[in-house]
């Protein structure tokens, strides 16, 4: 994993055998991490102290004041020793004033309450403080469903407003960057966003201006909200004042069904929620995972979706007669592709592979390569730009699964034994798998020269215009399967929705293909298929697909 920026909350504290003290948490006394602030100790007994400034991964501010409690101190002898009561315990002096539960560690002997008759008031306050000039637009806003002032105005709030004069009005709609907007109407003035981009991302690009209840947040002069990971600041609003672009007014979020799984736009491998609908992706937003992603993803991963529901997407078998391509059954043209490949072995078939495919289909892929005698099995290496946070240089999403499988992913990941093979007249038949060989090297002539080229994909490119079958397949939110990132994590993604049309899985392609082309055995499920793979590569010997879990393990 590449470096993030240090951290403000030490995760330290709530390692097994980090040291404790003991503390009296709302009567009873318990056991809490040293160091940890009064918000996390709420969370390790199985409370909540609710709080909109504070996040564990940016510094305190303690400028919202929801999370007040009310705080006691052991009392003191003449010799300044704690005074033991009757049940072992120190005698608690409860302060007057309430203190800010982010900013407050714990120490020896403390006295915590957050539902004394004291802190529930507070909370009721600071709603009502924090409701004074918020509009009353939650039909119409984006972050209704999942709005922390929205919540805890019905769990904390008091059910009225005592506010009879007109509520200031603050710029709307004020467009940050590329990507993302704030209505600062909506603003709360937490600094979380703040806090990001000048802590995580060194970017100190956000700022406050005006005064008193003319507060706004917005960029410094000539400056944008432009950096490849503004969109995180999204997820960082707790109410609807930052909202993306590209999601806006798309989607209710309580519409969506939300899926576990994995970016693959880069080798980083970020973990994800899918949001989606109808067989819709409609967003992805960040899963927290300290190995890989922390709690953060790129814009260029998050918003790499829209290809799913192009226009121009494959749904239904295609198969080429008198230079143009025709809708044609699964069984017909797995039958016809597969009996035509029976023709060609060794030298004269090629295989080109994707490392944007997972484990379990790069698997039968080599299977079937191996079964047909191929000699060349190549894969498309792609370089770009990492950066200091989360973007990969390596660009395909498993490469690390395709050299476990014998694909040469460096180097020029076997491109040019190809390109000479199909040259020199030698290659006949090509296999290509998500890839278009045109962007390698070839041109449309020499690919015009092959008897016989099987496409198995999402969208045209010259390749597929040129098959003589085109197999429609899954994007990465369509189906189910592992993949290896770059730090050599095996993670899961898993399926959202269906693909559109007649589109199938890749692995289910691929065994019906395997079937017809060199009678191979078939797999019932995708699980059947990751067996197979454990079986097959040390790495991940005895291990099954529910063992990866939502988080991945690391290969030794």
């Amino acid at each position: 994993m590449s470096k993030l920026a240090v951290n403000s909350f030490n995760h330290d504290v709530f390692a097994p055998d980090a040291p404790t003290v003991s503390v009296n948490y709302n009567g009873k006394w318990v056991r809490a991490p040293r160091g940890a602030n009064v918000v996390e100790v709420a969370r390790t007994q199985g409370d909540f102290l609710a709080h909109y400034c504070y996040h564990e991964k940016l510094s305190v501010s303690g400028n919202c004041r929801m999370c007040l409690f009310e705080m006691g101190m052991p009392k003191l002898d003449a010799n300044r020793r704690p005074v033991i009561g009757a049940d072992g315990h120190p005698e608690l002096n409860w302060m007057p004033r309430p203190q800010i539960g982010c900013a407050t560690n714990v120490s020896e002997g403390m006295g915590i309450r957050t539902n004394s008759p004291l802190a529930v008031e507070c909370r009721k306050g600071v709603m009502e403080f924090l409701l004074i000039n918020h509009p009353l637009d939650c039909p119409i806003c984006d972050q209704a469903g999942e709005c922390k002032l929205q919540e805890y105005a019905v769990e904390y709030g008091a059910g009225q407003s005592r506010f009879v004069e007109n509520k200031i009005h603050k710029p709307k709609h004020v467009d940050l960057g590329k990507n993302i907007i704030i209505d600062d109407e909506r603003c709360i003035l937490c600094t979380r966003c703040i806090r990001f981009a000048r802590e995580v991302l060194r970017d100190d690009v956000l700022g406050i201006v005006n005064r008193g209840g003319n507060n706004a947040v917005t960029c410094h002069p000539r400056r944008r909200f432009d950096n490849e990971y503004s969109l995180n600041a999204v997820d960082l609003c707790p109410v609807g004042a930052l909202t993306s672009k590209d999601f806006r007014f798309k989607m209710r979020v309580w519409f969506l069904k939300e899926t576990k799984s994995i970016c693959t736009s880069c080798g980083t491998g970020c973990n994800v929620t899918i949001g989606s609908r109808e067989q819709t992706v409609h967003r992805l937003t960040p899963r927290a995972n300290e190995e890989v992603n922390s709690q953060w993803m790129c814009d260029t991963g998050r918003l790499n979706i829209h290809y799913l529901t192009a226009q121009d997407r494959f749904t239904r078998p295609l198969t080429l007669s008198s230079g143009a391509h025709y809708e044609t059954t699964w069984d017909k043209a797995l039958t016809l592709a597969g009996s035509k490949l029976r023709g060609y072995h060794g030298r004269r078939i090629a295989v080109l592979a994707s490392a944007r495919m997972t484990n379990e289909e790069l698997f039968l892929a080599k299977k079937i390569a191996d079964e047909l005698g191929v000699t060349v099995s190549a894969i498309v290496p792609r370089a770009g730009r990492g950066d200091r946070f989360l973007r990969s240089a390596d660009l395909n999403p498993n490469s690390g699964g395709a050299k476990l499988l014998g694909f040469a992913a460096d180097g020029d990941g076997g491109l040019g034994a190809l390109r000479d093979g199909v040259r020199v007249g030698q290659i006949k038949a090509l296999v290509a798998l998500h890839e278009d060989v045109t962007v390698s090297g070839l041109t449309a002539e020499e690919l015009a020269g092959l008897e016989l080229i099987i496409y198995v994909g999402l969208s045209p490119n010259a390749t597929a215009g040129a098959a003589h079958f085109v197999l429609p397949s899954a994007g990465f939110t369509e189906k189910s399967g592992t993949m290896v990132n770059v730090s050599g994590r095996l993670q899961r993604l898993n399926q959202a929705h269906v693909p559109p049309g007649q589109a199938r899985e890749d692995w289910e392609i691929l065994r019906d293909l395997r079937a017809a082309a060199t009678d191979g055995m078939g797999f019932a499920s995708v699980a059947e298929v990751f067996a197979a793979v454990a079986d097959s590569v040390s790495a991940l010997a005895g291990m099954t697909l529910e063992q990866v879990g939502d988080l991945g393990v690391r290969l030794k």
